[in-house]
């Protein structure tokens, strides 16, 4: 199936504000669901563009649910999609639809695979992070410099509160690195796939809201210490502070970007005991 082709034939015309680069090489969209381990189920596309990686997604999975915001490419779907009964697509903006609602279209556990637009990135990942309950994993195809900044190690420059925040209830691994001239038409930075797997009893987070809190503050200011971060966010004095650190076997006068996943959870159970807010 030639896509371009299609395209062309259609009269579609790309749309700078939704971030349409679309991936056509069937062997790459094969590779790509296979980083995501699907072994039928069901998958959630979020963009389903031209639905080249949703014609792949049809013949590894039980159903596929697609979103697609741009409605001009609703012909271009009827055609691509045509032979893929297990396919139903949503002409709509998926950061529209509550989680409860977006889940209960998937029925149950499900994977979610995506070629997403980069802008849409970080508010994403952190949605299914703070709200899905049914969601076991993400692969997505997303900039190069966001996926480095999700599988970061500690006291680096990528590593930052959305690593903190997606390894406290997931594992991430990137899969492969995608050059920008395998998309079309081609973005103007490199892309990576990365995969998320969610494991939400990896570390005791009862209070969420808290954690968020406690790793949002520690790189409020990240030449700042920890121990002026969390005085200023928690309003408590810098001696108060320090004793936290001390209480937690952390040196007063680290960074957050020093500080593992593990020592986040600590910090955080230690505020929690402290009943600090």
């Amino acid at each position: 199936m030639d896509i371009k082709q299609i395209l062309r034939d259609m009269g579609f015309r790309f749309n700078k504000q939704f971030g349409q680069n679309f991936l056509t090489d069937e062997n790459l969209l094969n590779n790509i669901c296979n980083d995501a381990q699907i072994d039928g189920g069901t998958v959630l596309e979020i963009g389903a563009g031209a639905g080249t990686l949703t014609r792949v997604l049809s013949k590894h999975a039980d159903s596929v649910i697609a979103f697609e915001i741009d409605r001009n490419l609703q012909k271009v779907l009827d055609i691509t999609l045509a032979d893929c009964k297990n396919v139903k697509v949503v002409m709509a903006d998926v950061m529209r639809y509550k989680m409860p609602e977006l889940e209960s279209l998937c029925g149950g556990a499900y994977r979610v695979v995506a070629n997403i637009p980069y802008y849409l990135t970080s508010p994403l990942i952190m949605r299914f992070v703070e709200e899905a309950t049914n969601v076991t994993s993400l692969t997505l195809t997303i900039q190069k410099e966001v996926a480095e900044r999700l599988a970061a190690k500690p006291a680096t420059k990528d590593y930052g509160a959305i690593t903190v925040a997606v390894n406290a209830v997931a594992d991430v691994e990137i899969t492969r690195i995608l050059t920008r001239d395998l998309f079309y038409p081609q973005p103007n930075v490199d892309s990576a796939v990365v995969r998320i797997t969610f494991n939400r009893s990896k570390f005791n987070i009862p209070n969420a809201a808290l954690f968020r809190k406690v790793v949002r503050v520690s790189f409020a200011m990240r030449r700042k210490t920890l121990v002026n971060n969390l005085s200023v966010g928690f309003a408590i004095s810098k001696e108060q502070a320090q004793d936290l650190l001390v209480a937690c076997n952390l040196p007063v006068g680290c960074r957050g970007e020093e500080l593992s996943v593990e020592q986040f959870v600590n910090l955080y159970q230690t505020i929690e005991r402290l009943q600090l807010k």
